[in-house]
């Protein structure tokens, strides 16, 4: 799979740690920052990947804040961008299966490194179930 991923600097030790395990695991990720503590705007970072989920067809992004809560909030204002909050396995295989995401969510201040690595790999394994989903994927699209 390919990833693009940013965060703001309340997330950079779980996006590099995030980085470093997706390539590990043979994925294609593409860091978009930042790369200091600098302190930034999760919004600037949220759009960042976003635009580049919604130009590269087939790709997934990955949106790392303290809470996760404002990265998932940018996020959604982007037509075409499913992003869900994940805490734990179960919300990030829900989310794939019957939400379409194709933008991960997570707060490095909620969750450790087993946690998102466990999330990760439920994202991963995780598809699309279509069925009954669709027509509530294709709702939400509407909205916009």
């Amino acid at each position: 799979m390919k990833f693009y991923i940013a965060t703001d600097h309340a997330g950079l030790e779980l996006k590099d740690y995030t980085v470093k395990l997706l390539k590990e695991k043979g994925h294609e990720v593409m860091d978009l920052g930042p790369f200091s503590k600098e302190r930034v705007d999760y919004p600037d970072y949220a759009l960042k990947v976003c635009r580049a989920v919604l130009e590269d067809t087939g790709s997934h992004g990955i949106l790392i804040c303290g809470s996760g809560i404002g990265m998932s909030m940018a996020a959604n204002r982007h037509s075409g961008i499913r992003a869900a909050l994940c805490h734990d396995a179960y919300t990030a295989t829900v989310a794939r299966g019957h939400n379409d995401a194709n933008v991960l969510c997570l707060g490095e201040r909620v969750i450790g490194e087993g946690v998102c690595e466990s999330i990760l790999d439920a994202w991963i394994d995780g598809s699309f179930e279509g069925g009954r989903h669709t027509a509530r994927v294709e709702k939400i699209e509407k909205i916009y």
